[in-house]
C-alpha cells in the first residue's frame, strides 16, 4: 500500500551555494495523481569525501553534473554542479526552476533547495544533511517550495568507478508528482519569463497562486488561498513601486509557500470529501439492498398467514387432518425461513466479497485484511483500508444484530512480544475505526494473536505474506450463525 505514515528524515541546511533548504517531508497525495520512480542509493563512509556522477534522462539527455558528498559525524555534506541542463520552461510553460532532492531508502523525498541555472545551464548548490545513505536526483518544478518531487526527472545520481560507500541498486522506490498536478489547460503564465525586469520567485509566486487556484483551493482551502493572494497583491505592489530586489523576492517566497499550502490542503479535501460521497453511496446502496430485502420477506410472510389461514379451515372439516395440515405448514415455514437465512448468508457473503475477500466458516463470515493495506511493521491504516473498511460499514449497518471479532495475525519472523503487540495494535486501529464509524462498542472485539494460528507456510515468502493479515469474523442470527465460544 502507499505509505500513510510520513517518515520525517532531520536535515540541517547551511547556504553553501545559492538556493535554499526546504528540508520537509514527501506529502501524502491521493494515488491518481502520483506515479512511482526507482534510484540507486548510496550509504557513505564516514571520514574523507567521494564524488558522484549525475546524468541525464531522457527529458535532458544533454545535462550533467557532478556531486562532492562528505560524510562526517555530524553530517554530509553535498555540493552540486550541473552543466547543460535546459531552461526550465523548455521542459513546459509550468515549469520555472529545478530542486535537488535526497531520496532514502525507504521512500522519503526530500527537498534540499532550489538551483539556480545561468543562461548557459550551468547551475550549483551546496547543502548539508544528517543522513549518510541516499540516493540524488534533479528535477524540474513550477516553484521551489514543492513536496514531493514532479514527475521530470531530468538528473539523477550515477556510481563512478572510485565512489566510496555500499550501493544499493534500485533500493529506493519514491513518489513522483504526475505533472498535470502542475498545469492547466492554458498555460500558467503564458509568457516567457523576463528575468532582467522581474526577479524567477516572482514568476514562481504567480505559478503557485495559479496552480493553487487550479487545483480547487478557492473550494476547499478558502482561507488559506486569500492569504496567497493577499501576499502576491503586495508583492506585486513592491515589484511596481521598485521597492528593492531582496525585499520582492522575500515577499514572492513567501507567497509560494503559502500557495503550496494552499494547494496541498485543497487536494487533502477533494480526496476527503471523494471518500466520504463513496461512503454515502455504498451505505445507501446497502438500504436499498435491505429495503428491498425486507418487502421480499413481508410477501413470504403473507403467503404464509394465508396457508395457515387455508389450514385453520380445513380444521373444521376434521380435526386430525387439520392439525397434520398445520404440522405440514409449519414445516414447510421453518424450511422457508431457513432457506431466507441461507439465501441471505450468501447473498451478504456475496457483498463482502466485493469489498474484501470473504470465506464462510463455521465461525461465521470470514473478512480477510491483508499486509498490503498496512505499512510494513506497522499498524496506521491506509487511505485504500480506510475506504474499504467505510464501506464494509455500510453493509454492516444494514443487518443489525451482527457480532464482529477482529483478529489480528503475523509471519514468525521478528521477536514473539513483538508480533503479540503489532498484531493487537493493528485488530485495535480495525476495531476503533469501526466504532468511530458508528458500530456499537459492545459489539465489537479485538485480539491479537501474533505468530498463531498461521494460514500458510511460513518457510515461504508467499506464505508469510498471507499470514501478515487481520480477520474479521461476522457472525449473528441474522445470518444463521452464533460466534463459537
Amino acid at each position: 500500500m502507499g505509505r500513510k505514515e510520513k517518515m520525517i528524515l532531520p536535515l540541517v541546511c547551511v547556504a553553501l551555494a545559492a538556493g535554499i533548504c526546504m528540508a520537509q517531508p514527501q506529502q501524502l497525495e491521493p494515488a491518481a495523481n502520483v506515479i512511482s520512480g526507482t534510484v540507486v542509493a548510496i550509504s557513505y563512509s564516514v571520514g574523507g569525501s567521494t564524488k558522484v556522477n549525475m546524468v541525464g534522462t531522457a527529458f535532458a539527455l544533454q545535462a550533467s553534473g557532478e556531486t562532492k558528498v562528505e560524510a562526517k559525524a555530524g553530517g554530509t555534506t553535498v555540493q552540486l554542479k550541473v552543466t547543460r541542463v535546459p531552461q526550465p520552461t523548455m521542459l513546459g510553460a509550468e515549469f520555472l526552476t529545478y530542486v535537488l532532492w535526497t531520496v532514502t531508502p525507504d521512500g522519503t523525498a526530500t527537498n534540499l533547495g532550489e538551483i539556480p541555472i545561468n543562461q548557459n545551464g550551468e547551475g550549483q548548490l551546496g547543502v548539508r544533511v544528517q543522513s549518510q545513505t541516499f540516493a540524488l536526483i534533479v528535477t524540474a518544478e513550477p516553484y521551489y517550495a514543492v513536496r514531493l518531487p514532479s514527475e521530470i526527472v531530468v538528473l539523477q545520481n550515477d556510481v563512478l568507478k572510485d565512489t566510496k560507500g555500499k550501493v544499493y541498486p534500485d533500493s529506493a522506490y519514491y513518489k513522483l508528482m504526475k505533472r498535470n498536478e502542475y498545469s492547466k489547460q492554458e498555460d500558467p503564465l503564458a509568457l516567457t519569463p523576463d528575468l532582467k525586469k522581474v526577479p524567477l520567485a516572482m514568476y514562481q509566486a504567480r505559478n503557485a497562486v495559479e496552480i493553487a487556484k487550479a487545483r480547487g483551493a478557492e473550494q476547499y482551502a478558502p482561507g488559506i488561498f486569500s492569504k496567497a493572494q493577499s501576499s502576491l497583491q503586495m508583492a506585486e505592489s513592491l515589484l511596481s513601486q521598485d521597492s528593492g530586489k531582496n525585499d520582492v523576492i522575500s515577499a514572492a517566497r513567501q507567497t509560494v509557500q503559502v500557495a503550496e499550502d494552499a494547494r496541498e490542503r485543497a487536494v487533502q479535501r477533494e480526496e476527503e470529501e471523494r471518500i466520504q460521497k463513496e461512503k454515502e453511496i455504498a451505505a445507501a446502496a446497502a438500504v436499498a439492498k435491505a429495503k428491498a430485502e425486507a418487502d421480499a420477506q413481508a410477501r413470504v410472510e403473507a403467503q404464509r398467514q394465508s396457508e395457515l389461514a387455508a389450514a385453520k379451515e380445513a380444521q373444521i372439516e376434521a380435526e386430525a387432518a387439520a392439525q397434520q395440515a398445520v404440522l405440514v405448514v409449519k414445516e414447510e415455514a421453518a424450511k422457508r425461513a431457513q432457506a431466507a437465512t441461507v439465501a441471505l448468508r450468501a447473498q451478504f457473503l456475496q457483498q463482502l466479497n466485493e469489498v474484501l475477500q470473504t470465506t464462510d466458516t463455521p465461525r461465521g463470515l470470514m473478512v480477510n485484511m491483508p499486509d498490503v493495506l498496512f505499512e510494513s511493521g506497522k499498524y496506521g491504516l491506509s487511505l485504500e483500508a480506510q475506504l474499504k473498511l467505510a464501506k464494509l460499514f455500510g453493509l454492516i449497518q444494514a443487518h443489525p444484530g451482527l457480532i464482529l471479532a477482529i483478529e489480528g495475525y503475523t509471519d514468525n519472523a521478528g521477536a514473539h512480544q513483538f508480533n503479540m503487540k503489532l498484531s493487537q495494535q493493528r485488530a485495535d486501529a480495525v476495531q476503533q475505526f469501526l466504532i468511530m464509524q458508528g458500530l456499537l462498542p459492545n459489539s465489537i472485539s479485538s485480539t491479537g494473536f501474533g505468530e498463531a494460528d498461521a494460514s500458510a507456510d511460513n518457510n515461504t515468502v508467499a506464505g508469510r505474506k498471507q499470514n501478515r493479515r487481520v480477520e474479521i469474523i461476522v457472525s449473528g442470527e441474522v445470518i444463521g450463525e452464533q460466534m463459537s465460544k
